[in-house]
């Protein structure tokens, strides 16, 4: 039996096209793993916390091999809570608008809070990084509305599945299943691109 987290990066709501093939494929998942648990973590909710000049302290006092205290101590404790719940799951949804050629800043934020030496990752001087997130697995919606593949440079450029899906192997996540819906809004009726989207999500959550 495993553990699925459904991450949420899409403040829309109802509105939202990734939300939607979310659930799509989540719908798919529980017929066919009646037994899992699943659960969401909306990046909105208002529980992530900041990780600033504390915290970025923190993470350089872990690095020197001292434990962080005061200010520091805090905001390693309140990093180290998001990380604990998000670790205690071996397969991830994540729900992934383009924003801006990239990810949603919410997004980055839940990245730049887990992704801490001896919890994502550890490092060695010679050989560089380990990811750490071993035996899991990841399915990624991706939404844009006028980005696509071969539009060409005017119609905007992806930093959203490069990056997203870099950070991923980079923390030891390799078995990674994608789900796209790129329609071009500003001239075309995406209903038929809506339909084969949804059709995968379904088709994947399966799978999964």
């Amino acid at each position: 039996m495993s553990r699925l987290l459904h991450v949420s990066a899409s403040p829309r709501g109802e509105s939202s096209e990734s939300l939607a093939l979310a659930a799509a494929f989540l719908d798919a998942y529980r017929e066919t793993h009646p037994d899992d648990t699943v659960e969401h973590h909306d990046l909105w909710d208002g529980t992530l916390p900041e990780f600033g000049p504390a915290g970025a302290g923190a993470k350089m006092t872990v690095f020197g091999g001292a434990d962080p205290s005061g200010a520091q101590e805090r905001a390693w404790a309140a990093a180290r809570a998001v990380f604990e719940r998000f670790d205690s799951y071996d397969r991830y949804l994540f729900s992934v608008p383009m924003w801006n050629s990239g990810v949603p800043y919410i997004l980055k934020q839940f990245i730049d809070v887990v992704s801490q030496p001896g919890w994502v990752f550890g490092f060695d001087a010679e050989q560089g990084y380990t990811g750490l997130l071993q035996g899991k697995k990841a399915a990624v919606v991706y939404t844009s509305a006028v980005y696509g593949d071969g539009r060409g440079p005017a119609f905007g450029a992806d930093f959203q599945s490069t990056f997203f899906e870099d950070w991923l192997r980079w923390t030891g996540i390799t078995d990674i299943t994608t789900v796209q819906f790129r329609p071009n809004l500003a001239t075309a009726d995406a209903e038929t691109g809506r339909r084969e989207a949804h059709a995968r999500a379904r088709e994947e959550g399966k799978r999964f």
